[in-house]
């Protein structure tokens, strides 16, 4: 059972709180004691929902991938360009979200990323097939966790580098 088959408020609560101890603290060192007392439940409610951290992280980015790709087709970008760097703006505006991408939590991050869920809500908002997805996902997590000089720096790169190559792959 997803994460998406369980979402009550407890559920969001319990997501809410861990995201706002995420970014103030970095995802490794939030534990799941404090994740209950900031959310306002018992323990065993948490781990009612969320049988360990590693099911509590997971939950965290596959929610926060649905609403990143919910904003990027909200943009109704109209290239891959465009879609990747509204992806990488709107993930860089969310504290909660912009603390998956420090040390020591981005490889964590990169391996929760490559998730179907994860791919499905972001990737697939801008990519024509599940490995174009999939792949897009890997470009975006790779320039969060090592972002390019400045914004035209990292527009340049996925011009040249990704773009061309989404257009030639395209069923």
């Amino acid at each position: 059972m997803s994460w998406v088959d369980r979402r009550t408020p407890a559920v969001e609560r319990i997501l809410d709180a861990a995201g706002e101890l995420f970014a103030e603290r970095g995802v490794d060192a939030v534990a799941m004691g404090e994740i209950a007392g900031a959310a306002g439940c018992s323990r065993a409610t948490l781990y009612r929902y969320f049988p360990d951290r590693p099911a509590l992280q997971l939950a965290f980015v596959q929610r926060e991938a649905v609403r990143v790709g919910g904003l990027v087709a909200a943009d109704a970008p109209t290239t891959v360009t465009e879609a990747v760097l509204a992806a990488l703006r709107h993930v860089r505006a969310a504290p909660t979200l912009a603390a998956w991408f420090r040390e020591p939590d981005a490889g964590r991050t990169a391996d929760l990323a490559q998730g179907s869920e994860v791919v499905e809500a972001l990737g697939l908002t801008m990519a024509p097939d599940p490995e174009a997805a999939r792949w897009l996902v890997r470009v975006i997590v790779s320039l969060l966790t090592v972002p390019g000089g400045d914004a035209a720096e990292e527009r340049r790169l996925v011009e040249r580098f990704v773009a061309p190559v989404i257009a030639l792959n395209a069923p």
